[in-house]
């Protein structure tokens, strides 16, 4: 199962481009919280801890316990806004989730073992589904899905129905490709050109020319012009 993380998180008033960017000065993040049964919410959270969140777990999946003035919420991550170019955190959006309700999300899909067809044959792994989007109550939500490929022949494939989740409804379609391996690619060997007779010796030609045309100006220039 996910495994619960807890982050404190306070209250903000202001909102906007000049508060957010404030709030971001002074180590922290804007981020909003909402969910069934309640009115969208501004917060802020420390920037430090929301981030170490984000790297060790993904967020995606993981149950995060929101602490706002005291008041333990449990949530998950359900945007994340980034810098276009720096890639720092910029914007939260948080979920309330209840203990009784279900809710869709997408969890990673790890795949797990050395195919056959790339040990034995050298054929190469694609991946086609990097997550799979379930129905699941919060006390479910798997913290990833494994799939085995060490069977997995050339020229064989491994479909959503191939998947073993409990506890779970999965929403992706059943024959859905999730992996195969492919023969190995074969590099083509380059062309090489080979010059006809004429064209090598066509040079030469020009070569010689220039050669006759300097033996002549060399005899013009020994000639002893007439009186």
């Amino acid at each position: 199962m996910a495994e619960t993380v807890t982050l404190t998180a306070e209250r903000r008033q202001e909102t906007g481009t000049g508060a957010a960017r404030k709030i971001r000065q002074a180590g922290k993040i804007p981020a909003v919280i909402y969910g069934r049964g309640r009115e969208p919410e501004a917060l802020m959270v420390p920037k430090i801890e929301a981030e170490k969140i984000l790297k060790e777990s993904g967020g995606g999946s993981t149950i995060i316990e929101l602490s706002v003035d005291g008041k333990p919420i449990r949530t998950l991550i359900r945007e994340i806004q980034r810098h276009p170019t720096r890639k720092n955190v910029t914007h939260l959006d948080f979920l309330e989730v209840h203990a009784g309700e279900k809710i869709k999300l997408a969890v990673p899909l790890l795949l797990v073992g050395s195919p056959d067809g790339v040990r034995n044959a050298g054929g190469v792994l694609e991946q086609f589904l990097r997550e799979i989007e379930v129905e699941v109550l919060p006390r479910n939500i798997p913290e990833r899905i494994e799939l085995d490929v060490t069977e997995l022949r050339v020229g064989r494939s491994l479909h959503v129905s191939d998947l073993s989740i409990e506890n779970a409804e999965v929403l992706v379609e059943a024959d859905t490709t999730v992996c195969t391996v492919v023969p190995p690619r074969v590099e083509e060997e380059p062309v090489v050109e080979v010059a006809e007779e004429e064209g090598v010796a066509e040079p030469e030609l020009i070569r010689k020319a220039k050669d006759e045309e300097g033996e002549a100006e060399e005899e013009s220039e020994g000639e002893t012009p007439e009186e």
